[in-house]
């Protein structure tokens, strides 16, 4: 392959999940198929991850290379200092959902609904392209095909992210489990998941749980649930892609305009879970949408119309416009 090689930049770690690897690795999948060569500056946990789910023609490296044609951050740890120093002068592009700090770059793509190109006046260059809402949001192309899925029977898709933070994934599990009837639970973790344990062991004993360790196929588990459970970030827009009517925990400061927005639009319904009440919260919404099938038809259809899973090809023929 001799198409333009891409340098990702993506944060990660235990302590702050591995979001900002799968949007980054959703765009560098588009990317891909344009023909670029997407390439991953990549720490040991950070490689595992991208080995673990990247597809065809994206490589990782512990070293920053000299020779690339562009470069692509999905960091709040970084602003425009660090980009210019890092873009080395190369067309440069951040995934931000913040707009909370100067950047310096030529593209930002932030998906937020409700965000628009006066968030970002005064934080990066007049002749700064703004990739902003949903249309941009990083999807991958099957979720899309998701929404045309026949489903049949009740089957609830919990997801709080690879890294699990405070073995959230086990204390939500447990809420569901007393008000789930007959549907089955499908629970997905990263190998090292705090609630891996325990989750294994809640399957063990009642079948209708079914655990997925480091899962790639995301897109078949909406396809086949009625209802999600998920957290804030970026699996929010794989859901309304694929118009899944989900509850929505949200786990971060940096997660609430999102999805503070989408439930505006009437695609998810949202609780905290750092709030006092978050157990009582999480029954109510859950418990509602499970005993309401019309209430669920509703905010599915509100969510496929909110994102149609195309952002990423978009997103990656605005960076390679940079490079013509």
């Amino acid at each position: 392959m001799d198409g333009p090689l891409i340098l990702f930049e993506p944060d990660g770690g235990p302590e702050i999940g591995g979001g900002h690897v799968m949007r980054s690795l959703t765009l560098a999948g588009a990317l891909a198929r344009a023909g670029a060569q997407p390439l991953f500056l990549a720490d040991p946990w950070i490689a595992r991850v991208v080995e673990r789910f990247s597809g065809p023609g994206i490589a990782h490296t512990p070293e920053r290379p000299d020779g690339f044609d562009a470069v692509v951050f999905d960091s709040y740890r970084l602003g425009v200092t660090d980009h210019l120093e890092r873009g080395r002068g190369r067309p440069a592009m951040a995934i931000d959902d913040l707009a909370d700090r100067p950047l310096g770059v030529d593209l930002v793509l932030d998906p937020g609904p409700a965000r628009t190109a006066s968030d970002y006046a005064g934080l990066v260059d007049d002749g700064a392209t703004l990739l902003l809402g949903p249309t941009y949001a990083l999807v991958r192309p099957e979720f899309a095909a998701a929404r045309e899925a026949p489903r049949s029977g009740e089957r609830v898709l919990l997801s709080l992210g690879l890294t699990d933070v405070g073995g959230i994934t086990a204390r939500v599990a447990n809420r569901l489990l007393p008000r789930l009837g007959d549907a089955a639970l499908d629970v997905v973790l990263g190998h090292g998941a705090p609630s891996r344990e325990a989750v294994e062991r809640l399957a063990a004993r009642d079948p209708r749980v079914n655990v997925h360790i480091d899962t790639t196929d995301m897109a078949g588990l909406c396809a086949s649930a009625t209802l999600a459970v998920g957290a804030g970030g970026s699996s929010l827009w794989e859901r309304c892609a694929a118009g899944l009517p989900s509850v929505v925990v949200v786990l971060a400061d940096n997660q609430v305009p999102q999805v503070d927005a989408a439930e505006a639009a009437g695609a998810c319904e949202r609780v905290d879970a750092r709030a006092p009440d978050f157990e009582a919260a999480l029954d109510r919404a859950f418990t509602g949408l499970m005993r309401s099938p019309e209430r669920r038809a509703r905010m599915g259809r509100a969510a496929a119309g909110l994102c149609d899973g195309q952002g990423a090809e978009r997103a990656a023929q605005a960076l390679l416009g940079l490079l013509a």
